[in-house]
């Protein structure tokens, strides 16, 4: 083992893997930043520089970049309360709050400290559990994927501030339009009006970029300008960290966990595993009525969680090639365009490679705190910037943003159409945040349910035979129940203590 660690180190020591890993980072930082422009965006885009380099270079660029710009998409949304990416919009307005109260140098410190934890943790699991975590993925059939998608969608009312029926009402309606399109089990045109363009259904970016960005965009052209924040000078950005970490060690250690957990499952990734993370946080908390005021312990949990699962998600990549995220698969072809071709023997015929992608990974994560530090501080001057300049420039950056995601006007349309969305259903206190999980998390829900039914010729009883599919049947149902189940204690329970008083 030793001899195979210094041949890694050799193979990252070299001038092309530094400079690589380092522009990459760079670049990862700014377009992770950019609202629109996703984590999965900065990792495609960086595939045909890849061509040019050497296979350990071109691993360095991806590690590099997609580790920063899932950690750079908190800081719009801490400073703007526009999450940069997907990951980041599950605690996007705990992070704004924070902000408001002049706590964003221990938003954004949150932000960068435990993302960088969350990210050693995921390399980690990574080299000791990734035979064993890997095995779990792939016993996972469609009736497990069935529960573990709806578990997703409960966190829709977990995580909303708003009524229960409002978080339902809002999660329904994303699922609605992850109906559009024709990318459904029948094949047939849904909701499409005849219009070329929704054959491929609505994408989740343009419709979380409309609902957070052009809806906060509406929002300031027809409300008032809020008091300025204080002129001040951005203190210590790691100023509070080590007593966070001391404070909220249980929280951080359970994000980690559920953050390699799910991102080993094909399909999952950093956005769900934020959600879910701040979902539990919520609702394990001492003091869940903080949670949308500017409480930091939510930021805790979902920042380990969703950067370690950026690490763990390259498990069943590398031992089997299925991809954990898009991420993930974008990596699995570059692995195959420089002969690293995934599976068992990867780890035996090339074991200084996967020991050279680990280092990579550590090395990100340690780069991600002096980097995001300066990164932070070059945002901050957002915060001094009066609202007529910097509305117009988000703008901008919305429709560059959506424009490249297809290349075409559609997607610019989309971003204003659900802008109008957005705006209408926070005026009336519904959570957009429910409609977004609701369209990522939709496809995957109706497409494990079909496949499932066809599976058992239409019986729901195999839903509940498996083993695993059981225990998560369990706990989406109780995660439903759970509610309801405090909503009649609370009616139950003054009448027990009158009457305990009265026996007495």
């Amino acid at each position: 083992m030793l001899k195979t660690l210094i041949d890694a180190l050799s193979l990252i020591s070299t001038w092309e893997v530094i400079i690589a890993m380092f522009a990459a980072s760079v670049y990862g930082l700014v377009i992770g930043s950019l609202p629109g422009l996703s984590a999965t965006m900065a990792t495609a885009l960086l595939v045909p520089v890849t061509f040019y380099l050497s296979p350990i270079a071109a691993i360095a660029t991806i590690v590099a970049a997609s580790s920063m710009a899932i950690f750079s998409g908190d800081i719009p949304g801490a400073l703007l309360r526009i999450p940069g990416t997907p990951a980041s919009a599950a605690y996007a307005d705990e992070a704004y709050a924070m902000t408001r109260k002049g706590q964003a140098e221990l938003a954004l410190g949150a932000g960068v400290w435990f993302s960088a934890v969350g990210g050693i943790a995921g390399v980690l699991s990574l080299m000791i559990l990734a035979p064993p975590l890997a095995e779990i993925a792939l016993s996972f059939s469609t009736f497990e994927y069935f529960w573990l998608a709806l578990l997703g969608l409960m966190c829709a009312t977990l995580v909303a501030r708003s009524s229960p029926v409002k978080a339902i009402a809002g999660m329904f309606i994303g699922l609605l339009v992850s109906c559009i399109g024709i990318e459904n089990p029948g094949g047939i045109p849904r909701f499409t009006f005849g219009i070329t363009d929704l054959f491929g259904g609505i994408e989740p970016i343009p419709a979380l970029v409309g609902v957070f960005a052009v809806a906060q965009v509406m929002r300031a052209m027809l409300t008032p300008e809020p008091p300025p924040l204080p002129r001040r000078k951005f203190g210590s950005i790691m100023a509070g960290q080590w007593t966070l970490t001391k404070k909220y060690h249980w929280q951080m250690t359970r994000g980690n966990i559920v953050g390699i957990i799910i991102g080993v499952l094909p399909g999952a990734g950093a956005d769900m595993a934020a959600w879910v993370s701040y979902a539990m946080s919520k609702r394990f908390s001492k003091e869940p009525q903080k949670f949308g005021t500017g409480h930091v312990e939510g930021l805790v949990e979902a920042g380990a969680s969703n950067n370690a699962s950026i690490a763990s998600g390259w498990v069943p990549s590398l031992l089997f090639g299925i991809p954990g995220d898009t991420i993930a698969a974008i990596a699995i072809g570059v692995l195959y365009m420089k002969g690293l071709n995934p599976g068992p023997t990867l780890f035996t015929e090339k074991a200084s490679s996967m020991y050279a992608i680990y280092l990579m990974f550590i090395i990100a994560n340690i780069l991600m705190i002096p980097l995001g530090i300066a990164m932070i501080r070059v945002a901050a001057y957002i915060l001094l910037a009066p609202r007529s300049t910097v509305m117009p420039i988000i703008m901008l950056c919305c429709a560059v943003g959506s424009f490249a995601i297809g290349n075409n006007m559609f997607g610019v349309v989309t971003v204003a159409a659900f802008g109008v969305i957005g705006y209408v259903m926070e005026a009336n206190g519904y959570p957009v945040a429910a409609m977004v999980l609701g369209i990522v998390m939709g496809t995957m829900v109706e497409q494990a349910f079909v496949t499932s039914l066809i599976k058992s010729d239409g019986s729901i009883l195999p839903f509940f035979e498996r083993p695993v599919a059981a225990i998560l049947a369990a706990m989406a149902i109780g995660a439903l129940l759970w509610p309801v189940m405090v909503w009649v204690w609370r009616k139950v329970k003054p009448a027990l203590t009158a009457a305990a008083a009265t026996s007495q």
